[in-house]
């Protein structure tokens, strides 16, 4: 009887926790900026994201890079298309291949 209450027990916990994992993860998606939604749909607008968002969501990109891109776009204008990445001092074609299906510039 003892055996069965604490696997019980045990299961209840377990359940309670993943319910409230899952909840936390749909809450903070519902409570995201709209850049950060973007990126969690799987595409990064250059256009339109903030440094924290780039670095976030693209591979290869820190601080120093994610900053290049937006100096890029303030002094040039938007995008125009995804290869324009190629422009942005220390991007070079490997980093634009491995985020290609990750951006977009509309």
């Amino acid at each position: 009887m003892y055996k069965k209450s604490l696997a019980v027990l045990l299961f209840s916990c377990f359940a309670s926790l993943s319910v409230n994992a899952a909840t936390t993860e749909s809450t903070k998606a519902a409570e995201a900026p709209a850049e950060q939604v973007q990126q969690l749909e799987g595409q990064i607008n250059l256009n339109t994201a903030d440094a924290a968002t780039l670095e976030a969501g693209l591979l290869g990109i820190g601080p120093a890079k994610a900053q290049a891109i937006i100096d890029h776009r303030n002094s040039n204008g938007p995008f125009a298309s995804i290869d324009e990445l190629l422009e942005v001092k220390g991007i070079g074609p490997a980093t634009l291949e491995k985020n290609r299906d990750r951006i977009s510039v509309n």
